[in-house]
């Protein structure tokens, strides 16, 4: 690609016209870099880095498929985690194959680059979350913009000749690794394709295989729906954007066996959802509970809410319990009032997804029902007598 024009940019883009007077398609591939155990870059390059780097990943590609030096090679210069880039639209390579169709005055057989000017991208998606910063491998999105009539046949070269022969060549490399200051077992070239394979191998190598497939639909087909049972049994169902999961207390209800497996096998539901949940916000899929009617129940910041019955203004007032597990902490929270013939009436369930959820979710009870965020520990998973997640009848003090 020697030869070829470089720039690098920095710019609002929405003030941009687009300048394309030919149809062209969008090719995205990434260069992924495997640090060393302990070792982690940090997250963006300049827009001076960034032009250093275009080039010597350009003649890379070029030397693996000539055909590249057809097409305007569009680099962002920032390193992601793989489920910053698995996003439904994929807003990263959305972001970057658009500013690429707004560069003005610059033929198609050029590179741009785009690096962090004052410690900002150019847009906002191409800023990578240092909450993902400690990933095994980092991922550099690259996008190919081609003339129709060679994008076919140049997507299946990149689908081709990646997978076999992607390793970047020693001078990019050695790019990286001197201006990165860290050392790389490995730097290679993968389509999205690879990055997608790459991805449900890890998940089902983890037994997240429900997970994968869910994702894989949001991705790839979102207008479909998909339906999945995790590894323990929980429902699943992928439509409209979003993943709804059936209730753990549901869950729990079906199940057979003693008091202390059925109490032992909540807690591994809840544990399971809470892997779910943390992989769905990371690739930014929203999670849902599907209350007893089929529709979205409540969900805020980092828990699912259901509620099974209304408050008896006549009853006592309601009370907040919390199920607990060895090495999960709360598991779930149950609003009751005291009910008929001794026992409790339950009026919903919560389960904090996460440390930081126990407390809104607290707060949200306390201001529905009109008592103090007050949670009574009961130090166990309760069951009532039918085998369902229960509560006391009274508070014990």
């Amino acid at each position: 690609m020697a030869g070829r024009l470089v720039e690098s940019y920095v710019f609002d883009h929405a003030d941009l016209p687009i300048v394309e007077a030919q149809t062209l398609l969008a090719l995205p591939v990434v260069l992924a870099l495997e640090p060393a155990a302990g070792q982690a870059p940090r997250l963006c390059l300049s827009r001076d880095e960034a032009a250093a780097l275009a080039p010597l990943i350009a003649s890379d590609l070029q030397a693996l498929i000539p055909q590249v030096g057809e097409t305007r090679l569009a680099l962002a210069g920032a390193l992601f985690d793989q489920t910053e880039l698995l996003r439904p639209g994929f807003p990263v390579w959305a972001t970057l194959e658009e500013l690429a169709r707004r560069v003005p005055r610059v033929q198609l057989d050029s590179v741009v680059a785009f690096g962090s000017h004052d410690g900002r991208m150019p847009a906002q998606p191409l800023e990578p979350s240092p909450l993902f910063a400690d990933g095994p491998m980092r991922l550099l999105p690259l996008s190919l913009l081609a003339p129709a009539a060679l994008g076919e046949e140049l997507s299946a070269q990149l689908e081709t000749q990646l997978v076999g022969r992607g390793e970047a060549g020693p001078l990019t490399a050695d790019w990286l690794m001197r201006t990165l200051g860290i050392r790389l077992e490995h730097v290679r070239y993968l389509s999205r394709n690879d990055l997608l394979a790459l991805t449900c191998v890890q998940y089902e190598h983890v037994n997240l295989s429900a997970l994968w497939s869910l994702l894989e639909t949001a991705l790839l087909t979102p207008e479909r729906e998909q339906v999945s049972v995790s590894a323990r049994g929980l429902a699943l169902h992928y439509a409209q954007g979003r993943v709804l999961t059936q209730s753990p207390a549901q869950w729990l209800a079906a199940q057979t066996g003693d008091a202390v497996e059925r109490a032992h096998g909540f807690a591994g539901i809840v544990f399971e959802l809470r892997q779910y949940a943390a992989l769905l916000d990371a690739h930014q899929l929203p999670l849902r509970l599907r209350s007893a009617s089929g529709d979205a129940a409540e969900a805020g910041a980092g828990y699912l809410l259901e509620t099974l019955a209304t408050a008896a203004a006549a009853a006592a007032a309601p009370v907040l319990f919390a199920h607990e597990a060895a090495g999960l902490g709360v598991v779930a929270v149950t609003a009751a009032q005291r009910g008929e013939a001794g026992r409790a009436r339950v009026l919903a369930h919560g389960y904090p997804l996460q440390p930081s959820a126990l407390e809104p979710l607290m707060r949200l009870l306390a201001a529905r029902y009109g008592i103090a965020a007050e949670l009574h520990a009961l130090g166990r998973i309760m069951l009532d007598d039918r085998g369902r997640l229960g509560a006391p009848a009274a508070v014990s003090h």
